[in-house]
């Protein structure tokens, strides 16, 4: 169950597509819409009809959408926005920048960055090690501090777990749990952590029934006293309309000057010349 929030806070949600087909990606669609946050973070993107829907059809329903579509058989991450959009301190991720998506959204209370990605997955193999290695070093590298004046959102589907968490698994590396530890140690705060210190709730859950948090949101430092809640919303993976529960959260950031849009769950009308 979706917790009561208020219309004129600023709210978030990261939302893991699973690179859907133009079916799914339809009733994604519907599910998205009706939604109450005003930016999203639609993660696992792909050069697909279904991911080309989606970004077409928010579009002409008046949001402002945010995405670079990944090369074939690669992977990335969209923001879609009800909230104008204007250009985010610089954040390129230098390795698969596809997977690493900025905007900045304006608020009545300034401008907050928004930084959503999708890190890659990975297996036992050395490659898809070292691809994962390779773009959790570009983005320390790329993502700035969160102890600077500007407030920043870093959030989507991170494919890592933090150190503590229960159930613990060995084939976790290092480096993944050292990811999380550095954008604590960076002046990021895990807002889900914040709201609820001591909860087990997962979202992504293995065929054997095992649960994994890969799905986070980070704010920066002085966002902190300003997350009113943050919490996961299983229905999408409860329903099978994607892999993962979805991530929201929301902020005591006053909104303003929010864009008129329509319902892109609406197939437009086909133009006519009469």
């Amino acid at each position: 169950m979706t917790p009561k929030t208020n219309a004129d806070h600023l709210r978030v949600l990261t939302f893991n597509l699973n690179n859907p087909s133009p079916e799914r990606a339809e009733r994604q669609l519907a599910w998205l819409a009706a939604r109450p946050e005003h930016v999203l973070v639609l993660t696992e993107t792909a050069p697909s009809k279904g991911c080309d829907l989606l970004a077409a059809r928010f579009s002409q329903a008046g949001y402002e959408v945010a995405f670079e579509e990944p090369e074939p058989g690669e992977r990335g991450a969209m923001i879609v926005s009800r909230l104008p959009l204007t250009a985010p301190t610089p954040c390129k991720v230098s390795y698969l920048p596809c997977r690493a998506v900025s905007a900045a959204i304006k608020t009545a209370a300034g401008t907050v960055d928004v930084i959503g990605l999708y890190v890659p997955s990975r297996d036992a193999t050395p490659a898809k090690t070292e691809r994962k290695r390779r773009f959790l070093t570009a983005c320390r590298e790329a993502i700035p501090t969160g102890t600077a004046p500007t407030a920043r959102l870093v959030l989507g589907d991170l494919n890592i777990l933090e150190p503590t968490h229960q159930p613990r698994y060995g084939f976790f590396q290092p480096f993944e749990y050292e990811f999380y530890d550095w954008l604590g140690q960076s002046g990021y705060q895990d807002a889900f952590r914040l709201r609820h210190p001591d909860t087990d709730e997962y979202s992504w859950v293995g065929r054997t029934g095992d649960g994994y948090r890969y799905d986070h949101i980070f704010v920066s430092g002085h966002l902190t006293p300003l997350v009113v809640d943050c919490y996961y919303v299983h229905e999408p993976r409860e329903t099978r309309l994607t892999d993962h529960s979805a991530m929201a959260a929301e902020l005591r950031l006053p909104i303003a000057d929010p864009l008129v849009v329509s319902d892109p769950s609406v197939t437009p009308a086909a133009e006519t010349l009469f």
